[in-house]
């Protein structure tokens, strides 16, 4: 468990993705390999980099950037910079604050956040700490359909009555991916960290090992349909954003029954290993919805410059995910808030050396093609 020491933010942290040299030392080795592996033999996770980094800027020079701004709206919500956190489980294995610490650092940067249904602190505390921060910025819940319709319900209530403002379905990991790492690690989750906010704290309710197929039957049990989600749809009168999309015809077929919103997501890498890259899946998913429609993308974001990458193809805003919790392991808040800064301030230097005044600027003209 992480100790007071650090909450001191190293003097070596230039980029976000420094914080996670710093964050293995802090961890052990078990919670390590669950924070930062990716599924079987991580060539998605590896993808994810590898394909933003791939991608090439058009700097512009002499550009008058008089009046240049950040400023974006998604969902009706304004956005001071056109990211936000990720839903991400357990926070409380990074930091005693756990999911607190992450909230507060996102209120003090003006930065969205969204809270994971696998949160280790509750709906409540969370909804809580945001409208102490007065913050602007939007709080999200990120659903994960329970098995118990009357379980899903009680999440979808508790969020709206706490003041959430949208919710993110995450469909792509019915069932974890394989994730060979904490295998080898051993990892589980201690005694004082749980899913506070399910009734049975994520614990399988049946005996999958009496099928002959034992995966499948599972994946039969927990896998949402679409015929499920858009009851959600109909029940809730938050937005709903569905993530974990990677092919044009599940966005088809998301823009079709009504969400609001999709995530181009592969998890960041933690379920179907072999999957495309976010990145890569992007461009033919914006072609496939049209302008009109909003996309998020999340998975391999370590810098500003992604930002502008992943807008410049298609996207409206994304999420950002483990450097994040990098940073909450090395230095608690004021860890997140620093690595959220150093985004901001990336992005903004992206911006102006590729001549964009603003977000609408962005645009695919600005890259390498």
């Amino acid at each position: 468990m992480p100790t007071s020491h650090q909450q001191n933010i190293p003097h070596d942290i230039a980029a976000a993705s420094d914080y996670r040299r710093h964050a293995k030392q802090h961890l052990s080795e078990a919670v390590w390999h669950y924070i930062d592996g990716g599924s079987a033999d991580e060539i998605t996770k590896a993808d994810n980099r590898t394909c933003f980094d791939a991608i090439k800027l058009r700097s512009r020079v002499l550009c008058d950037l008089t009046g240049a701004t950040t400023e974006s709206e998604l969902l009706g919500q304004s956005l001071a910079y056109p990211f936000l956190i990720a839903p991400m489980a357990y926070q409380t294995l990074l930091n005693p604050l756990g999911e607190l610490a992450t909230v507060m650092a996102a209120g003090a940067q003006d930065i969205g956040f969204v809270l994971s249904t696998l949160a280790s602190t509750s709906i409540e505390d969370v909804a809580q700490q945001y409208q102490q921060s007065q913050s602007s910025s939007p709080l999200w819940f990120g659903l994960y359909v329970q098995t118990d319709w009357r379980e899903t319900l009680s999440l979808i209530e508790r969020a709206q009555h706490n003041g959430y403002q949208a919710l993110m379905i995450s469909v792509d990991a019915p069932v974890n991916g394989l994730r060979n790492r904490e295998q080898r690690a051993g990892f589980s989750l201690p005694s004082d960290v749980c899913a506070v906010n399910l009734i049975n704290n994520n614990q399988d309710r049946i005996d999958y090992n009496q099928y002959k197929n034992p995966v499948l039957a599972r994946l039969q049990d927990s896998a949402p349909t679409w015929e499920l989600i858009e009851k959600i749809i109909n029940f809730t009168s938050l937005p709903v954003i569905i993530k974990g999309i990677l092919d044009p015809q599940d966005a088809l077929k998301a823009k079709a029954i009504g969400a609001s919103a999709i995530v181009v997501s592969n998890h960041g890498g933690r379920v179907l290993d072999g999957a495309i890259s976010s990145i890569d899946a992007l461009p033919s998913i914006r072609q496939a919805v049209g302008q009109d429609f909003s996309i998020m993308l999340d998975s391999g974001i370590t810098r500003g410059s992604d930002i502008f990458k992943a807008i410049a193809l298609g996207a409206n805003s994304v999420l950002i995910g483990r450097v994040v919790l990098y940073a909450l392991a090395t230095a608690g808040p004021m860890g997140v808030a620093h690595a959220l800064k150093i985004l901001k301030d990336e992005f903004e230097l992206t911006m102006g050396l590729c001549g964009a005044k603003t977000i609408n600027d962005i645009t695919e003209d600005k890259l390498l093609t």
